[in-house]
């Protein structure tokens, strides 16, 4: 009976553990030099991100497209970015893991694609 309760207060802490390692949000400030391919063409735009401690984003990107005031979130690991050119909202939609993101790009009505990117240290 010792060794269950042992077992269970050991599963309890180590779910605990998961849990607020799985939560932890994602710091993606900085500099991010990124590559985007779609059916539109393939593009190496850069985003200049800054982190709020609410885990908003605000920042710049400069591209193909132009140049766009970027505003986003992050809760996780999961991170969306938006930025309106031309009356276009375009939306980066990804997951980052340490320097390293990658997901999947809407350019408002105009079709889609995938991106990745690689922070600059």
């Amino acid at each position: 009976m010792k060794q269950l309760h042992y077992l269970i207060t050991f599963s309890l802490i180590l779910l605990s553990a998961t849990l607020s390692m799985a939560q932890k949000t994602s710091n993606i400030e900085g500099h991010w030099d990124m590559k985007v391919e779609s059916a539109l063409g393939s593009g190496s735009p850069t985003f200049d991100l800054k982190q709020s401690p609410d885990a908003s984003i605000t920042g710049t990107y400069k591209g193909r497209l132009g140049e766009a005031a970027v505003k986003g979130t992050v809760k996780g690991n999961v991170v969306h970015l938006e930025f309106t050119i031309s009356g276009n909202v375009i939306a980066y939609d990804g997951t980052v893991e340490g320097d390293v993101i990658k997901g999947k790009v809407v350019f408002s009505d105009q079709g889609e694609g995938t991106f990745s990117g690689i922070r600059k240290k």
